[in-house]
């Protein structure tokens, strides 16, 4: 069953995201009103050193009051490519270059409600550039075990479901080449 968009206006607008209301078309031909937010695509990546651990952010969540691990992320630029971005990110968050990124996933962590997509990537090489200079954005940057990554999200430890997706595929392809 398809549904299908008729018309849609914004509501609201800014620089991070539109509010819209878009007319629907069921397919029984009934019509309902349904809103949307409209977001700028998310840029997301870490570092897996030689030893299999990962490069994360302890962080406060203010809208929802909650701490958990979370892997460094962005809004990108107009005109920016998407891996640049999330080196910036990387960079910004935790004073890590990155090496090469290699794409690990594109996520849409609520597609009933928004179009966000995160498109998340790693690497295995970083070099450490100096202090980050969003250090504001998290409490600690810390290095932790590929292995442990199950146990963390099983206490609740990454509350965000895209972070928690990534971290798991990571776990998964990283330690089975192991």
């Amino acid at each position: 069953m398809q549904w299908t968009k008729q018309n849609e206006q914004t509501v609201y607008a800014n620089r991070w995201f539109s509010v819209n209301l878009a007319d629907v078309e069921l397919p029984d031909g009934r019509h309902l009103d349904h809103f949307l937010i409209r977001l700028r695509p998310v840029a997301v990546a870490t570092v897996v050193n030689e030893a299999g651990e990962v490069l994360l952010l302890w962080r406060h969540r203010f809208i929802t009051d909650s701490w958990g691990w979370e892997l460094p992320a962005g809004v990108v630029e107009d005109g920016e490519d998407i891996a640049v971005a999330a080196a910036r990110e990387l960079e910004e968050e935790t004073g890590w270059r990155p090496g090469p990124l290699h794409h690990l996933m594109t996520v849409e962590p609520s597609n009933g409600l928004s179009d966000a997509r995160h498109h998340i990537y790693w690497s295995d090489r970083g070099e450490y550039v100096g202090h980050p200079v969003d250090d504001f954005e998290s409490d600690r940057r810390e290095w932790v075990p590929l292995k442990l990554v199950p146990d963390l999200i099983a206490r609740g430890e990454v509350p965000a479901a895209n972070m928690a997706a990534a971290l798991l595929l990571l776990h998964h392809l990283r330690l089975a080449e192991g």
